[in-house]
This record gives structure tokens, C-alpha cells and sequence, in this order.
């Protein structure tokens, strides 16, 4: 009987189940997982993995992109059964997409990461898409549209959201960055270290404004950590006119003053909530996930720096305790897990 991993809250322990090969509904597709992927929102709000990479085992009665055999990978549905902490997983056919010639290892990097990524861009902050055809004349005018500051630049979220907005033709590109500066230097034109503190944050942003010729506010940001000073960070450079900021958890919940932390009146601030993918932002999730898989298969587009925890399945615990703790962040890596589950663990 395949087994899967249930998490529990304190992410303490693991509850191992016994779950037949899952049926397909109308739209969806049951993959052999061969890699299972985790990030923050794995221990934030654990339950049963929602990255994956594997085969497509068998199709909903109403899917026709994906045949049994086909390599793939996946976005589960957050908090629905069958996950990617198991052997077989359930998932939409259209946030699934094909991976080619790419290892399962570099495909379960990439679903929760670029889909919201993509989302909190070409959605939230409303930049222009990587695939938009305009004349000349618009193009002049659109071309380079930015300043774009992405805090958390070298975070797999925010280095997939510099590798599609560098797609996109945006620049400048300012990125905040720690211990990984070395990597965020790679994806953006400038980068900022913040373990210099709040102060030389805005400091060291106002000075690549000016030599920009930019001013000394930014336009569009997008928050991938939005906790840990981030926030306020934010808010001293965000244009209080008309600019667009995106966090990627609730400002009220994660800032240091909680219900008392207010962006300025003409900012536009969203939080990006990438289950939106099966409601409002269905057919995003579908347009999305078939282009990122053909920017993969092309090779403009990279999978996230990885490592494997040993184990199988039964390192799930150490892979979300080691995301826990800060471990994977100063590598810019993603844990990954194979899908092998020793039988003899109880």
C-alpha cells in the first residue's frame, strides 16, 4: 500500500498513512512522485507538501495535455489530500505542467516558487508580461519599466520573480540580499545587503536612484520575505504617489507593529496569495504553468539551486526544520526529498 506524510502543526512529528493510488477528478492527474520540494510556507503551515515532480500515473476524464508516462511537474492544492509528502500525489491539470528533458530534482523546484513569483508581478504589481508584442512606438515607452526592488532577491520566490522580470525586459533590477549577495549578483543589477540594518538599506537604495537618475522613491516593489524588518524597510522607499507594493504574507500579522502598521494613503499594497490559482486567477495558473513549462524545456528560464535531504520521505522533518531555522537561506537552495519511503519506518 503507497504511504504519504501528514505533518503535524508543531512540526515536532509526522503521522505515516496508508493511502490506496488516488482516482482523478474530472481535472485533475495522479503523479508517481519522484521528488518532493518544501519551502517556508511547509513549516509556516504544515500538512503534506504541495511542490512535486514525477509522472503522470492517470488523467481526470476531461484532461487532455498530459498521457500516463508523461514527466511533469506540479502545484497541489493546498490542504486538499494527497500531497507531495507521498508516493502518489493529486494535482490540477492546470497548475501541472511538462518538464522535458529537465531532472525531477530542477522541476519540484520550480511550481509554488514561479507561479507566485509570476502572480505577484504580472497580477499584483500589473508589469508587463514576458510574452507582450507592442509597435515600436509603445515598446519605447514601456521598455524598462522600474525601478523594480525585490526584497529577498536570492529566496526562491524572489530570484524566480528577478528571473521572469529580467525576461520581461524590466530594469533596473535592486535586490536585497544577506549572506547569498554572491548569488543575488547574478539576477539584478544592483544589490543591497540588509544585515547592514534599516538605515543603510534606504541609504544604499537612494544612492543606486541617483545614479540611476531616478529619483529617491521606488515605484514597484515586491516583498519575498515581508517579516523581520522587511516591511518597515519597505515602507521608507515605497512611492507614497501611486506606488505598488506586494508582500507575500499579511503586513498585519508579520510587522513589527502588527494592526498598527500602515503603508501611506496612495500606495497600493497587495498580498499575494498563490491559491488564488483555483478561484479568481484560475486561468493565470493555466496560462502560467504551460509557459513556465516551456521556458524551462527552452532553457530561458533555471531551475532554483537544490539540495537532496537523505531519507527518502522520512527526512521531511529534517528538511522543515532545517527551513525552519534559517539552514537553507544562505545557500539559496531548495530541500528536496525523494519520493522512497523505507518500508520499515513506523
Amino acid at each position: 500500500m503507497p504511504r504519504q506524510v501528514i505533518v503535524q502543526p508543531s512540526i515536532e512529528a509526522v503521522e505515516i498513512i496508508d493511502t490506496p493510488i488516488p482516482v482523478p477528478k474530472e481535472h485533475e492527474v495522479v503523479i508517481k512522485v519522484a521528488v518532493a520540494g518544501t519551502n517556508p510556507k511547509d513549516w509556516k503551515m504544515p500538512l503534506c507538501g504541495d511542490d512535486l515532480s514525477g509522472t503522470i500515473q492517470s488523467i481526470g476524464a476531461l484532461v487532455s495535455e498530459f498521457r500516463p508516462g508523461d514527466r511533469v511537474a506540479a502545484f497541489h492544492c493546498p490542504g486538499m489530500p494527497n500531497g507531495a509528502f507521498g508516493e502518489y500525489a493529486v494535482a490540477p491539470d492546470w497548475t501541472t505542467f511538462h518538464i522535458g528533458h529537465l531532472s525531477f530534482e530542477e522541476g519540484a523546484t520550480v511550481p509554488v516558487a514561479a507561479l507566485t513569483a509570476a502572480l505577484a508581478l504580472f497580477a499584483d504589481l500589473g508589469l508587463p508580461a514576458t510574452w507582450k508584442v507592442v509597435s515600436d512606438q509603445v515598446k519605447a515607452k514601456e521598455e524598462g519599466k522600474g525601478p523594480l526592488l525585490i526584497y529577498g532577491v536570492s529566496s526562491s520566490v524572489g530570484a524566480f520573480a528577478a528571473k521572469l522580470a529580467r525576461l520581461s525586459g524590466i530594469h533596473p533590477l535592486i535586490g536585497v540580499a544577506g549572506r547569498s549577495s554572491a548569488f543575488a549578483k547574478t539576477l539584478v543589477d544592483h544589490v543591497v545587503d540588509y544585515r547592514d540594518g534599516e538605515d543603510a538599506i534606504i541609504a544604499s537604495i537612494h544612492s543606486i536612484l541617483s545614479e540611476e537618475g531616478l529619483g529617491n522613491k521606488v515605484p514597484y516593489v515586491f516583498d519575498a520575505i515581508s517579516e523581520h524588518g522587511s516591511l518597515e524597510a519597505v515602507a521608507r522607499v515605497i512611492d507614497p504617489q501611486g506606488g505598488v507594493v506586494v508582500t507575500v504574507l499579511p503586513p498585519q500579522l508579520f510587522a513589527r507593529d502588527g494592526n498598527a502598521f500602515r503603508w501611506s494613503e496612495g500606495v497600493r499594497a497587495v498580498n499575494c496569495v498563490l491559491p488564488r490559482v483555483y478561484g479568481s486567477h484560475k486561468d493565470f495558473g493555466f496560462v502560467w504553468s504551460r509557459y513556465l513549462g516551456r521556458l524551462l524545456q527552452e532553457g530561458r528560464l533555471q531551475a532554483h539551486p537544490f539540495e537532496v535531504v537523505p531519507g527518502g520521505l522520512a527526512g521531511v522533518l529534517t528538511a522543515l526544520k532545517r527551513l525552519r531555522g534559517g539552514e537553507a537561506s544562505g545557500e539559496t537552495r531548495n530541500i528536496l526529498l525523494r519520493s522512497v519511503y523505507p518500508r520499515n519506518l513506523k
